[in-house]
């Protein structure tokens, strides 16, 4: 709608995109008549577009937790740059809209987002992994990004329809923490290209984390995402001097692993708390290729290639 609703729906509202939208008699008297009345009808135009743009877009997969610092965007950027170190065509998107941390995570701040005759031009990592955030498009890396949900929604919806993503075997969507504008705005528009492979959830192994993400469980099975699985992060803490293992966030209702079979979801395995791994991610390098010998990275290996069997592709020898 061109103008937003100055009140929420009563009760009876017959919906803002219906025919008898400041029409019918649970319109009367309601603060949004004259808008609902005079807004154009019909399906999003933008949604043919969308699909255009999508369709040489082979897998999508959403990246989700209920619960923020558990190593999301972390994950979503490895999984990134593992599938293109295999030879894969890979676009990473972030829509974590307020607090954008994969540009920093991929080695890319400062880079900006250009305008071609073909839409905007995400920012390359490297050939074949492509990058696009908010964070590429405010002037400092401190300003705030304060929206309300039809202006996230704005900006999803155009990184899908206008980015130039061209070719790509997968589409990784790092997303912020919740269940709100930009989880329903993401799920609407890749429901309607006709398929989502599905969703990742990472939580770490402590209940605080796993009580919101039995609330992600929910809310993709309430909006037919399918859930590839979960990964419970900074899961125990190997000393790399004795190799005695530490429970540094203590898994004190069974974890992921429990918690996962309770909500009949298929669980992916565990990453251990790794200190180079933050280390990576501040100065933006890959960890998977900096530390190939960690027992993090081959955790981390074997739980990309259990996503890869969910989607039925299989992991090819690095190029």
């Amino acid at each position: 709608m061109s103008q937003q609703l100055v009140t929420p729906p009563p009760e009876h509202c017959p919906g803002t995109s219906s025919e008898q939208a400041g029409k019918s008699e649970a319109c009367a008297g309601c603060p949004n008549q004259n808008i609902c009345s005079t807004a154009p009808k019909g399906p999003d135009p933008d949604i043919a577009e969308i699909v255009e743009r999508m369709k040489d877009v082979k897998h999508k997969i959403l990246v989700l937790s209920g619960k923020g610092g558990v190593g999301k965007s972390t994950f979503s950027a490895q999984l990134s740059f593992a599938l293109s170190f295999h030879g894969f065509e890979v676009g990473l998107m972030d829509i974590d809209i307020c607090g954008p941390s994969i540009p920093r995570i991929l080695g890319l701040e400062g880079e900006q987002v250009h305008q071609s005759a073909t839409g905007w031009q995400p920012v390359f990592v490297r050939e074949n992994l492509a990058v696009m955030s908010v964070g590429f498009l405010l002037e400092s890396v401190d300003d705030a990004v304060i929206w309300r949900g039809p202006k996230k929604n704005g900006l999803i919806k155009q990184f899908l329809r206008d980015v130039d993503w061209g070719a790509l075997d997968y589409l990784v969507v790092d997303s912020p923490p919740g269940t709100s504008d930009e989880h329903l705005s993401i799920t609407q528009y890749l429901k309607s290209t006709g398929s989502v492979d599905g969703a990742v959830i990472v939580t770490g192994p402590q209940e605080v984390s796993l009580m919101d993400v039995r609330k992600e469980i929910n809310f993709c099975k309430k909006v037919g995402i399918p859930v590839i699985g979960v990964v419970e992060n900074m899961s125990g803490f190997v000393c790399p001097k004795c190799n005695k293992e530490s429970q540094i966030f203590t898994p004190s209702t069974g974890g992921a692993e429990k918690m996962s079979q309770e909500m009949s979801v298929p669980f992916l395995g565990k990453i251990p708390l790794d200190p180079l791994i933050a280390r990576s991610c501040d100065e933006g390098k890959s960890y998977l290729e900096s530390f190939p010998d960690s027992q993090a990275t081959k955790q981390f290996k074997l739980v990309f290639e259990k996503i890869l069997e969910s989607v039925q592709t299989t992991l090819p020898k690095p190029v």
